[in-house]
């Protein structure tokens, strides 16, 4: 039996994880010398919350081997396969970690088939990647075809970000205390978007917070193919009134089929501040996979 596996920097809402059954590897965050575990020992609501006050120390490390080794030998003693979608090597060290546990289960398990798929993608592009293969999964897509998908959706899926605060890039060494501090005087926001590579890089600054979500609106409604078909993917770092403004702009322009809705976890949240908000969507049209979609 093949088993989709995916790690907590996905997102995904947890009624989608409940559906599928999912096996979500959590990604450790550090508070105040005590390791908590993304989604499963702690909740985002308590840490933005802890996130706020900036007397706390949060930070967060990659999924080790030992980890994975703990998440993947159950499944190699029972004989079943595995296709693990990892969180972006652009952004984290996840990839390498999956594949040393993978190596040292081999050793036990020479027949364990494992695949991981390296996403490219983060949070809510993540999860949509995510979510398009569970959807496969459950209308008798082949993994070869999974695997095919896997490739296409990481090519295609857009995903364009902006945060409210710059204080957590400056403190992770993205920018530059000099200039975020500037910025963060004359508010500007920043317009990020994750590269072919599943790097973040910055596309423009633009002034204020609403000006920075009706820009991720503008991106999508200029890059985003046959947008009234497609399942958007938006998501928010417990920030209510930026999702619903953001919501309805996407509703309003681009009318798509679905919009998911998740908040950022601790893996990423940690190192972007509650106002993070995104929007990810597909660049190409998903026809050839339809059959398997509907």
């Amino acid at each position: 039996m093949l088993k989709i596996v995916t790690d907590s920097a996905s997102d995904l809402p947890e009624e989608i994880i409940n559906r599928y059954g999912l096996h979500v590897i959590p990604t450790p965050v550090v508070i105040d010398d005590v390791d908590y575990l993304d989604g499963k020992t702690i909740k985002t609501k308590e840490f933005y919350h802890i996130l706020d006050d900036t007397s706390r120390n949060v930070r967060t490390y990659h999924i080790n081997p030992a980890m994975f080794e703990d998440a993947f030998r159950p499944y190699a003693e029972r004989g079943d396969s595995v296709l693990y979608l990892c969180f972006s090597t652009g952004i984290a060290g996840t990839f390498n970690a999956a594949n040393i546990a993978r190596t040292n289960i081999l050793e036990d398990h020479p027949d364990f088939d494992l695949t991981i798929f390296d996403t490219k993608c983060a949070s809510a592009g993540f999860g949509l990647l995510v979510r398009k293969l569970l959807i496969m999964q459950e209308h008798g897509a082949s993994k070869e075809l999974l695997l095919e998908a896997a490739e296409f959706y990481r090519a295609h899926i857009h995903h364009v970000v902006t945060v409210n605060t710059l204080a957590y890039l400056i403190k992770g060494g993205r920018l530059s205390k000099f200039k975020g501090n500037i910025a963060e005087t004359l508010d500007m926001k920043p317009i990020l978007i994750i590269d072919a590579n599943g790097s973040l890089q910055v596309l423009k600054t633009v002034r204020g917070r609403k000006k920075s979500l009706k820009t991720l609106v503008d991106y999508a409604a200029e890059h985003s193919a046959e947008p009234e078909k497609q399942l958007f993917s938006l998501c928010h770092g417990e920030d209510e009134e930026a999702i619903h403004t953001l919501t309805e702009m996407v509703e309003e322009r681009l009318h798509p089929a679905e919009i998911m809705i998740s908040v950022v976890g601790c893996a990423i949240g940690a190192h972007t501040g509650r106002g993070i908000a995104a929007v990810c969507f597909l660049d190409a049209s998903e026809e050839k996979y339809r059959k398997y979609l509907d």
